[in-house]
Parts: structure tokens; sequence; C-alpha cells
């Protein structure tokens, strides 16, 4: 099966930077994900990481 769909790969005209751009978009959404955790404020960390906790009583418009 394994070869048949590399053969099959193989013969697509320019299907090799498809394997390049896959790892682009996941480099740059994991680099933008790591810097985003270390900027973020920790007022805003701590509140989000309280919702799961709070019940509708607690909750204050």
């Amino acid at each position: 099966m394994l070869k048949f769909v590399k053969g099959h790969m193989e013969s697509i005209e320019g299907i090799e930077i498809y394997p390049m751009i896959s790892l682009l978009i996941f480099f740059i959404f994991f680099a933008a994900l790591f810097w985003w955790v270390f900027t973020a404020k920790k007022e805003h960390i701590k509140e989000v990481s309280n919702i799961p906790l709070e019940t509708e009583n607690d909750i204050q418009l």
C-alpha cells in the first residue's frame, strides 16, 4: 500500500513543496504560541485559570 502511495506521489509535479509548507506552518504556529505564553499578562492568566472554578453566583457582569 505504501509503495503505491509513494509511487503515485513521486509522479506529481511540485509535490515536494507541501511538506515544507506544513513544517513552516507548524513552526510559526508554535513559535507564536510560545511567544504569547511568555508575554501574556499574569492577571489575564489568573483570571482564565479560575474560570472552571467559578459558579454562577460568583460571576458578576
